[in-house]
């Protein structure tokens, strides 16, 4: 017997959150490509990560600490290395040599490698429409390098620079996925606010040989290189996190997660109006691509179908593709 789902609404402070949300996480692809000049990706990575931490920890005053097993730790030190640490450093190296839109266009294949991800290694098997989705992913990740490609070579820039910054882009985007299927487990049973601010700390961590070059290039840098630190810590990390947890807590996931696929199309809005940059047509034309891809991966086959098939006896339906949580 199913258990009674949870009634959901609209309501207004629910639209508020996942407004604020879409748009933090948006605007953090642009605050990163504005700041790269100045501040290095492992740099701009460390500096974003402690201002997250500081303001993360007051959300922590007067709440339960649930301690974690050994096997979570385990989890926890790999959520965080992956997602906080190698994710912030490799999409920050990506923006150097790509577009703000361009790249949120590939790390948006997220939540294709997290269900192909958790069908591997998590025994959720690899359903036929998510297959078909990768693979038309792919496609567009390809067509975006082309045409990258083509715009680098056009306008007199070394050849291999668009294709060694969507390599970055697709290595934030494994790194993400990492991160994403070590909090599933986790979040079982500690507070998502704990995690957060647990695997915000150990990409602090894992970030600090950066310190000494971080400060360097503080000095250098000018005013609003360091706002752009911490805008970066203050809303895409601290604020974002805390509005989705605010909106997943109140709406179904899959019907939440829906609202990040136009983050590529704020980017590109957004890239245009701050530095006047618009991926090529092939490379917008890619991205569409990629996310008609990761529709396709949620498509399910209808549970009446499912028992029809299956008998009496029949076994749950594959769960849909997990969504992109995150910048």
């Amino acid at each position: 017997m199913n258990a009674p789902s949870r009634t959901t609404a609209m309501t207004p402070m629910v639209v508020v959150a996942i407004v604020v949300t879409v748009i933090a996480w948006a605007s953090a692809f642009v605050v990163i490509r504005g700041v790269g000049p100045y501040i290095g990706g492992g740099e701009l990575a460390l500096g974003r990560l402690l201002v997250g931490t500081a303001l993360l920890s007051l959300l922590l005053i007067r709440r339960p600490w649930v301690r974690p097993t050994g096997r979570e730790w385990l989890l926890i030190l790999l959520f965080g290395v992956a997602w906080f640490g190698a994710y912030n450093v490799t999409l920050n190296i990506a923006e150097h040599t790509l577009d703000a839109g361009t790249t949120s266009m590939i790390v948006n294949i997220g939540p294709i490698l997290i269900a192909l991800g958790a069908g591997v290694f998590l025994g959720e098997g690899v359903p036929k429409w998510l297959a078909i989705g990768a693979g038309i992913a792919f496609g567009g990740v390809v067509l975006i390098g082309v045409g990258t490609g083509a715009a680098g070579l056009s306008s007199g820039a070394e050849a291999d620079t668009g294709g060694v910054g969507i390599l970055w882009a697709l290595t934030a985007a494994v790194t993400y996925t990492i991160g994403v299927l070590c909090q599933k487990r986790i979040m079982r049973r500690i507070p998502a606010t704990q995690v957060t601010w647990l695997g915000c700390a150990i990409g602090v961590v894992v970030c600090l040989p950066f310190a000494g070059s971080l400060l360097a290039q503080l000095q250098a840098a000018p005013p609003s290189a360091i706002l752009g630190i911490l805008y970066l810590g203050a809303i895409p990390t601290s604020l974002a996190f805390t509005t989705w947890g605010y909106a997943l807590s109140r709406l179904p996931a899959g019907q939440l997660g829906v609202t990040t696929y136009v983050v590529p199309a704020i980017v590109v809005l957004m890239g245009w109006l701050a530095f006047g940059e618009i991926p090529t047509l092939l490379a917008i034309i890619g991205g569409v691509i990629c996310l008609v891809g990761v529709a396709v991966s949620r498509r399910r086959v209808p549970d009446v179908v499912v028992a029809a098939s299956a008998g009496p006896a029949s076994a749950p339906s594959v769960p849909a593709a997990p969504q992109n949580l995150s910048q």
